[in-house]
């Protein structure tokens, strides 16, 4: 199930529905949810955040596995408000807004967190392209740094993803000095005193050793300047090349470097039961 972002199908109102919708506000059971005046039917609204073809979306709803704030929903013609209400599948939440973008950014080396620097380095801004939306960077990569950044207009779910409360676990690989010790995980999940304080890993891994370089997986969920930079130069492992390859439950995957993608609407769901949304 996939969102197209700014290029998904519009939402159509009650003026220019299909006349074969009709026959659907008879089906499956009646329920309490009061019906939008001028509202969009619910299996259009749906359909059109990518989670399945028309009827797939009516028999879902007939089966009771979607909920509009809170309350489970089987009237096919039901109606409703896309852009206020929360809608579920299945107990995950739909990215019901057509004005709402969700990406996945391979972000280069030398490139800069930001969409512009009066210094003239490229920023995130550059890959971009034309795009209309004011768009949020979900936290930070250095400058140096490269992989997975998610970028929205969603703006209560970036400060989510991005506030140290919620716990988001991020992974990194990278590229260091070998060998590398048989106690480094534990040594880095008991954790590593800093100058700003003690920062613990939650996984620790070696993904292959050869000669004198070793590449190792970093998962942490706090995202101080630095952090996994500092962390295995600490502990006698200086990074050379570091790479992101999770933000959450979404995985940077094969993008290549410089390329955005939308995020699934399954992906877009996972992302805001990371937040509690």
């Amino acid at each position: 199930m996939s969102v197209h972002g700014r290029n998904r199908p519009g939402f159509h109102h009650d003026d220019d529905d299909d006349d074969d919708d009709d026959w659907g506000d008879l089906a499956g059971d009646r329920d309490d949810l009061i019906d939008v005046p001028g509202g969009v039917r619910l299996q259009k609204v749906l359909a059109a955040a990518g989670v399945g073809s028309r009827r797939h979306c009516e028999e879902l709803i007939g089966a009771g596995r979607v909920e509009v704030d809170g309350q489970t929903v089987r009237r096919f013609g039901a109606r409703v408000d896309p852009e206020h209400q929360i809608i579920r599948v299945d107990g995950k939440r739909i990215p019901a807004r057509q004005d709402i973008v969700y990406l996945a950014f391979n972000k280069p080396p030398k490139v800069l967190t930001a969409m512009s620097d009066d210094r003239g380095r490229r920023t995130i801004a550059d890959f971009l392209g034309d795009r209309a939306e004011r768009l949020f960077h979900v936290g930070r990569l250095d400058y140096d740094t490269e992989g997975l950044m998610l970028l929205t207009n969603d703006g209560e779910l970036a400060h989510r993803l991005a506030h140290p409360s919620f716990e988001v676990a991020k992974t990194y690989v990278a590229d260091v000095p070998g060998p590398v010790s048989r106690d480094l995980g534990r040594r880095l999940a008991t954790g590593v005193e800093l100058e700003d304080g003690v920062a613990i890993a939650d996984r620790f891994r070696v993904l292959e050793q050869s000669g004198s370089r070793a590449l190792v997986e970093v998962t942490l969920h706090e995202g101080r300047k630095h952090i996994v930079r500092r962390m295995l130069a600490e502990v006698g492992h200086p990074v050379s090349r570091l790479v992101r390859i999770t933000v959450g439950p979404i995985k940077l995957g094969g993008l290549r470097p410089g390329d955005t993608r939308d995020l699934t609407t399954a992906e877009i769901g996972d992302l805001y039961a990371a937040v509690g949304l």
